[in-house]
C-alpha cells in the first residue's frame, strides 16, 4: 500500500541511496592500510532526473529587481563550478584514504539515514491517523 505513495518511495531511495553509501564509505575505512587503494564515493542522485523532469520543459527565469536580493550578484560562482578535490594526504604505499575525512562522511551518512527513518515513521503515523479517523 506504502509503495504507492510517491513520498514513501522518495524516501524509500533515499534510504537505499544512504546504505549504499555507507557500505561503500565502510569499505574506504576497512582499507586505509591497503596499498595503491584510493577512496571511493557514489554518486548523489540528481533530483531533476529523480522527479522525471523533461529536457524540454520551460523554466522559469528569476529576475532580481532589487541589489539587495539573494543572488543578485552575479560574482557569485554557480555550484557546478565548484573544482574537484585533490587528495591532499597519501601514504606512502599510494594509499590515499584520509581516515577523518571517511569517519565525518560515515556519520554524515548515519545521521541522513536516521532522519529519513523518522520521516517515514512520522508520514505513517499520519496516514495510519488518518485512516483511523
Amino acid at each position: 500500500m506504502l509503495d504507492n505513495i510517491g513520498l514513501m518511495q522518495g524516501i524509500g531511495g533515499k534510504m537505499n541511496w544512504l546504505q549504499q553509501r555507507q557500505t561503500v564509505l565502510t569499505g574506504n575505512i576497512a582499507n586505509a592500510d591497503t596499498p595503491d587503494y584510493m577512496a571511493r564515493d557514489i554518486k548523489k542522485p540528481d533530483f531533476a532526473t529523480v522527479m522525471g523532469k523533461s529536457a524540454n520543459t520551460p523554466r522559469i527565469q528569476q529576475i532580481a529587481t532589487d541589489g539587495a536580493h539573494i543572488g543578485a550578484d552575479r560574482r557569485i560562482g554557480d555550484a557546478k563550478e565548484r573544482e574537484v578535490k585533490d587528495v591532499y594526504e597519501a601514504a606512502p604505499v599510494g594509499n590515499a584514504v584520509i581516515l577523518e575525512e571517511q569517519l565525518i562522511k560515515a556519520q554524515k551518512t548515519s545521521g541522513d539515514y536516521s532522519m529519513m527513518t523518522n520521516l517515514y515513521r512520522k508520514n505513517v503515523g499520519m496516514i495510519k491517523f488518518i485512516i483511523s479517523k
